[in-house]
C-alpha cells in the first residue's frame, strides 16, 4: 500500500512544478536538519576538565569530530561524484545509524577515551549533504530548492543546540549522554523525511535542457573538470576554507561567545540569531532562479559571495569598535557569513557546471572544496589548542572574521575575472572550431 501511495505521489509531483517545490524543500529541509541531530548537540556542552596534553575536552572533542568529518568529504570526493540514483534513501539511513551508535559509544566510553567515538560520528555524516542535494540538482527550480536546503544548516544548528541545552538544563541529563539523547529524539523524523525525499522524480527534459544532464563522474572526467577550470576553482577554494573554517568555530563555540559576553543561560538564544539569518539569505539566494541566462547567475553568485565577505568584515570592524552589541554583531556576521558560504554549496557549482556544460555534478566540486575546508578546521583548532593557552572566543571569532572577510573579498573577484575571461576564450575557441568545420563542408 505505501507503494501505491507512493507512486501516486510521484506522479503529482512530475505534473505540479509549485507542489513539487513546496514538497521537495521540506523533503530535503528535514532530512539534512533532522542529520544535525546526530552532529551538533557535543557543541552544547562545556565539558569543562582538561584533558591529554592540556587540551579541554570539548576542544578534543570538536576536533575528533571534524576531522572524521574531513575524512568524509575525501572519501567523497570519488564516492559522492560517482553517485548512483537508486539506493541514496537506504545509503543516508545507514550512515545516520552508524553516527547514532557512535554516539553512544561516545556515552558508554571512559573520558578522554571517548574521544575516538566522536570520529566515527563525523565520519559518516559527511556523505548526508552530498546524497541530499544529488535529488535537487540540474533543475529549473535548483535555486529555489537550494535556498530551502540552506535554511536547515542555519537553522537547525541553533535549534539542536537549544533542545540539547534544554535536556541539560532542565532535565539534569549528563553532558556526555546529552548528544545520544538528542539525536535519539530525532530519529523517527529523521526516517519519515528520508523517505519523503526518495518519492522526489528525476529531472525532465526540460531541466536537462535548461541545466544540462547530471551525470555519476569517472576519474577522467573529474580530471578534465580540474584541468580545464583548475586555476579559479583554487581560489574559491581558498576563500571557501577561510569561510568553512569560520563557519564551524562559530557554530560549535557560540556557547563560549555568550558565555564570554555575559549572554549565557538562555538556550532559545542559539535559535534566536540564527533566524533572521536564515530568512535574508533564504530569500537572497532563491532570487537567483529568476537569472535563466547561466553566465549571468555565475557572476552574480560571485557577487553575492564578496558581498557575504564583505558584510562579515565591516561588522566585525564596526563590533571591535564598540559600534555594535554582541548579538547584532552574530546577526550580521552570520548574514555575511552565509551570503558567502551557501552560494558555494548550491548555486555557484550549480551555474558553473551549466555554463561550461561539461559532464559533471554537483557533488564533485562541493566535496572537493569542503574535504579542505574541515581539514582547515581541524588545523586551525590543533594550532590554538597547542599555541594559545586560554581563548576568548569572543576576541578570537572577531579576528578571524576580520581576516576572512578582507582575504575572501579579493579571493572571490579574482575568481570571477578569471572564469570570465576562461569562458569568453572557450566561447571563442568552439566558434573557430564550427567555422572551420562549416568551411571544410562547404568545400
Amino acid at each position: 500500500m505505501l507503494s501505491v501511495f507512493g507512486n501516486r505521489l510521484h506522479n503529482k509531483l512530475s505534473s505540479n512544478t509549485l507542489l513539487f517545490c513546496i514538497y521537495a524543500i521540506i523533503a530535503a529541509c528535514s532530512t539534512y536538519a533532522f542529520m544535525y541531530g546526530f552532529r551538533k548537540p557535543v557543541s552544547v556542552g562545556l565539558y569543562a576538565d582538561t584533558s591529554l596534553l592540556g587540551l579541554s575536552l570539548k576542544t578534543l572533542y570538536l576536533t575528533a569530530q571534524i576531522f572524521g568529518y574531513a575524512l568524509s568529504k575525501f572519501i567523497g570526493i570519488k564516492v559522492i561524484s560517482e553517485l548512483q540514483s537508486h539506493g541514496r534513501a537506504k545509503a543516508i539511513l545507514v550512515l545516520v545509524f552508524f553516527a547514532w551508535a557512535a554516539l553512544l559509544g561516545f556515552a558508554l566510553a571512559p573520558q578522554p577515551y571517548n574521544a575516538v567515538f566522536m570520529l566515527l560520528n563525523g565520519l559518516p555524516l559527511g556523505m548526508v549533504w552530498g546524497i541530499v542535494f544529488s535529488y535537487l540538482e540540474g533543475r529549473r527550480v535548483t535555486e529555489i530548492l537550494a535556498a530551502g536546503l540552506c535554511t536547515s544548516f542555519i537553522v537547525a544548528s541553533g535549534l539542536v543546540k537549544t533542545i540539547g541545552s534544554y535536556l541539560i538544563i532542565d532535565y539534569g541529563i549528563n553532558e556526555l549522554w546529552m548528544p545520544f539523547a538528542t539525536a535519539t529524539c530525532f530519529l523517527p523524523l529523521l526516517i519519515l523525511s528520508v523517505w519523503m525525499l526518495d518519492q522526489l522524480p528525476p529531472p525532465n527534459q526540460e531541466d536537462i535542457k535548461q541545466r544540462c544532464a547530471r551525470v555519476p563522474m569517472t576519474k577522467e572526467s573529474r580530471k578534465e573538470l580540474l584541468q580545464l577550470l583548475g586555476f579559479g576553482l583554487t581560489l574559491l577554494i581558498i576563500g571557501y576554507v577561510l569561510l568553512t573554517v569560520l563557519r564551524d568555530l562559530r557554530d560549535s563555540f557560540a556557547a563560549d561567545v555568550w558565555l564570554a559576553t555575559g549572554l549565557d543561560g538562555a538556550p532559545a538564544l542559539f535559535t534566536f540569531t540564527e533566524l533572521p539569518i536564515a530568512l535574508v539569505v533564504l530569500v537572497i539566494v532563491a532570487l537567483l532562479k529568476l537569472i535563466k541566462d547561466n553566465h549571468l547567475a555565475m557572476i552574480v553568485n560571485h557577487l553575492l559571495i564578496f558581498a557575504g565577505f564583505t558584510i562579515t568584515l565591516l561588522s566585525s570592524l564596526a563590533y571591535q569598535q564598540g559600534m555594535l552589541s554582541p548579538i547584532y554583531w552574530m546577526v550580521l556576521n552570520g548574514i555575511g557569513l552565509y551570503l558567502a558560504y551557501v552560494p558555494f554549496s548550491t548555486t555557484l557549482f550549480e551555474r558553473l557546471i551549466a555554463t561550461f556544460n561539461r559532464p559533471a555534478n554537483v557533488g564533485f566540486l562541493t566535496y572537493l572544496a569542503d574535504s579542505f575546508g574541515y581539514l582547515g578546521t581541524v588545523g586551525v583548532m590543533v594550532y590554538q589548542s597547542l599555541v594559545i593557552a586560554q581563548v576568548d572566543w569572543n576576541v578570537f571569532l572577531r579576528e578571524l572574521s576580520i581576516i576572512t572577510g578582507a582575504l575572501g573579498a579579493l579571493l572571490s573577484l579574482t575568481s570571477l575575472g578569471y572564469f570570465v575571461c576562461k569562458e569568453f576564450k572557450d566561447n571563442k575557441t568552439k566558434c573557430n572550431i564550427n567555422d572551420a568545420l562549416i568551411r571544410q563542408r562547404s568545400i
